[in-house]
């Protein structure tokens, strides 16, 4: 199998935090295919060659405690994970089968960006050079519309129009975000699978057993659309299509279908329903889903060329492994975000803080995420500032430091972590990542109006880092699953530039007074943190404790500002510590254990001036996701000898990983 990086898990359906699905084996056939929570979300492949059935992906037995002798599956010759689509190779009795998976993340294009299709494309070819009998049966699952499948769905098909063909699907009660949480799957709004309209293609709901009626090659019964409740786990409702090819020979012959999810709701902001961004201006599903097969051939071309431009760009910043990391964090890092608009209609992109407590619009989430977007579409940075700067300048807000989150998704009423106590809140880390995110989004050519009209309140938080952030007293950081720390040194830096940044942004604003106060107010907190972290030939983790250290993550924003706060030689003392710290999967995060965050290496690499340094450090992460044993998301918290994954998956925060690449680009630098 020709594979650059075995991924710890493959992207195939991934749009927003419901509506992502994953495969979580070596090959397509080896597991049914799986929501990034890990739930069954079953997606079934099937090929009749000359009389003959393969498969190519799931299983036919939907009930794994019954026996079935399952047809052989397809050899898998290729699997090929680029940013926007991930490509399967199969072979079997002399014919050739590609599988491509696509969804058009296109950050440019907020209308494609939002619109919740994807793409399932086949295509088949002779490799023996005579003729084939040729058909293609792949169907969906109603896990795909329920939380559990313990839950009933309602199987129909609507009218489309035109030369589509749809079926849909739906949990048979419709009650929008009933609750908030992590671990949860969507349970409202609509599945649809959609194919253009063909004498050759048939589109049929019914139970899995359908499944083997295609292996028997008989006729698919299928049944009735009565819009009656069907038990998912007893009745194992599917939406599936057959596609009969007829002769093929040595032209390819091809057809794609569209996976599609209207969640109708899809966030609730401070009391608002909000629908998903492509709903804005009241566009129908059938207009969405006739506008995705409209567009398929264009987007394709726009996809390739995107594809090809950021892996030729992350191998010459990192190298090719540096390049596998970008792709596979590129759909990752945006399916765990929501776009919507406000009733207002200001643009909001809404993360979830995916396995970990389902926060929504996380600060500390955001902030290691925006290298992916301030590189391609610094106008989301703003839709990720936008809800925190609403629920900071609340009479719901206690506190003159900003929030950690606005709720936990997809309810966004107001903070839920640590219940709002003040013990377990992150003054000094929230305050610097939202000044840091302001000045860097400014920088990166974001149109400075929306911030510089809030700026009373980044007043009160650039004044709160420097009354409080160089030293700061014990508190939680990002890496709050570390615990407490007094004098952290890492957070301290973040201060500085948190201070740094709030320079940047009154120069913006035009007032060079304010801007020359709180520059000089950063050198002068820089030099006092230069003798307080000192410990020879690196520094340490907290002031005070010799002997420690720890990732200096947060000193990359100095060398991408051109600031230059801190002693060069200083950045160039921790790199070559990081590289000796370095075990088989990555540098630990801090002394005090062996685990380490691949978004925070990858940042921490960066600051490194000679390239061969940045891969020393860099491709410790691609070996992990080519080793670890847990088959999940692409994990940025994982221990670095054994490769096992500590917690958390699917998060957006590897958009990190872009880090190299937005530094070498020197697009946020000071003019």
């Amino acid at each position: 199998m020709n594979s650059a990086l075995r991924p710890s898990s493959v992207p195939l359906v991934a749009v927003d935090p419901y509506f992502s699905v994953w495969s979580a084996a070596d090959q397509l056939t080896d597991d049914f295919t799986r929501h990034w929570t890990g739930q069954r979300h079953a997606m079934t492949g099937l090929i009749r060659i000359d009389g003959t059935v393969w498969r190519f992906a799931g299983k036919v037995q939907a009930k794994a405690e019954r026996y079935y002798a399952e047809p052989p599956a397809m050899t898998q010759s290729e699997l090929r994970v680029t940013p926007l689509s991930t490509v399967y190779g199969f072979e079997a009795a002399g014919v050739a089968l590609k599988v491509t998976f696509t969804t058009p993340l296109l950050l440019d294009d907020l209308d494609i960006l939002s619109r919740p299709a994807s793409y399932v494309s086949f295509e088949i070819s002779s490799l023996d050079g005579r003729e084939h009998e040729a058909a293609v049966y792949f169907d969906v699952t109603g896990e795909w519309c329920v939380d559990h499948p313990q839950q009933a769905v309602i199987s129909e098909s609507p009218t489309v129009g035109g030369d589509l063909v749809a079926l849909r699907m739906s949990h048979e009660r419709q009650d929008y975000m009933n609750r908030s949480g992590d671990d949860h799957r969507i349970d409202w709004g609509y599945f649809y699978l959609a194919a253009r309209q063909s004498d050759r293609v048939r589109a049929i709901t019914g139970s899995a057993e359908m499944r083997k009626a295609f292996v028997r090659n008989e006729q698919l019964a299928g049944h009735a659309v009565t819009g009656l409740p069907q038990s998912v786990a007893d009745e194992q409702p599917v939406m599936a299509l057959v596609h009969e090819f007829g002769r093929i020979a040595d032209a390819p012959v091809g057809t794609v279908i569209v996976l599609a999810y209207d969640d109708v709701y899809a966030i609730e902001y401070f009391g608002d329903k909000l629908q998903a961004y492509w709903k804005r201006n009241g566009q129908s599903t059938e207009a969405m889903l006739a506008s995705a097969f409209s567009d398929y051939e264009s987007l394709m071309a726009r996809c390739d060329a995107f594809d090809k431009q950021l892996l030729a760009d992350g191998a010459e910043a990192g190298g090719a492994k540096y390049a596998d990391l970008l792709a596979l964090s590129y759909r990752q890092s945006i399916a765990a975000h929501k776009l919507v608009t406000d009733t207002e209609g200001a643009l909001l992109f809404l993360s979830k803080e995916c396995y970990s407590n389902g926060c929504m619009a996380t600060v500390d989430v955001s902030y290691p995420s925006i290298p992916l977007y301030l590189l391609y579409n610094p106008a989301l940075v703003e839709a990720m500032i936008r809800p925190i700067v609403r629920y900071a300048e609340s009479d719901a807000w206690p506190f003159d430091f900003a929030p950690h989150d606005i709720g936990q998704y997809p309810i966004g009423n107001g903070q839920v972590y640590s219940d709002n106590a003040i013990e377990g809140q992150m003054p000094v880390e929230e305050c610097g990542n939202m000044l840091i995110m302001a000045a860097a989004y400014c920088l990166a050519g974001g149109n400075s109006d929306y911030l510089l009209g809030h700026m009373e309140l980044l007043t009160t938080w650039a004044n709160y880092l420097v009354e409080h952030g160089l030293d700061p007293e014990n508190q939680l950081c990002t890496d709050d699953f570390a615990g407490h720390l007094a004098r952290n040194a890492n957070l301290s830096v973040k201060a500085v530039m948190g201070v740094a940044s709030f320079s940047i942004l009154k120069g913006i604003e035009g007032d060079a007074e304010a801007k020359a106060h709180y520059r000089k107010l950063a050198q002068e907190m820089a030099s006092q943190w230069g003798t307080l972290a000192d410990d020879g030939d690196h520094t340490k983790l907290a002031f005070g404790q010799a002997g420690t250290w720890s990732l200096k993550y947060n000193l990359i924003w100095d060398v991408l500002f051109g600031t230059e706060l801190f002693e060069k030689q200083t950045l160039r003392n921790e790199v070559a510590w990081y590289v000796k710290q370095s075990n088989v999967y990555g540098t630990p995060l801090d002394s005090r254990a062996t685990y380490t965050k691949a978004d925070w290496l990858v940042w921490s690499a960066a600051l490194a001036v000679d390239r061969s340094d940045f891969v020393s450090l860099t491709e410790p992460i691609w070996t992990m996701l080519n080793e670890t044993p847990d088959r999940v998301p692409f994990s940025d918290w994982t221990d670095t000898l054994t490769a096992r994954q500590l917690n958390f998956q699917h998060r957006s925060v590897v958009g990190g990983i872009f880090m190299k690449l937005l530094k070498d680009k020197g697009i946020l630098r000071e003019s």
